[in-house]
């Protein structure tokens, strides 16, 4: 299940968004995102994690939890919404 992850510090890591998360279960994939013209972190990540059960488990008990100083907002990753790119002409 891949989860999103957002109100993140812009000094939390991936090592540990996967530590937190890895307590819960067993942790896929961190992703955090970064701006593409400026390459800094855009606030918010992606976890994915194997077993659906863990990956709710880790909702509930990360959703509210406060990493590096900010309270983080921790829930399923709706699918990405088509936002009309692709060829312009």
């Amino acid at each position: 299940m891949k989860l999103y992850v957002g109100n993140l510090s812009y000094n939390t890591t991936q090592d540990t968004l996967h530590s937190e998360f890895a307590a819960h279960g067993q942790v896929e994939e961190v992703a955090i995102i970064n701006d593409r013209e400026t390459g800094r972190p855009r606030g918010f990540a992606f976890v994915t994690m194997s077993n659906d059960d863990e990956a709710r488990a880790a909702i509930d008990v990360l959703n509210g939890r406060e990493i590096d100083g900010r309270t983080i907002t921790v829930n399923e990753a709706r699918p990405k919404a088509d936002r009309g790119g692709g060829r312009r002409w």
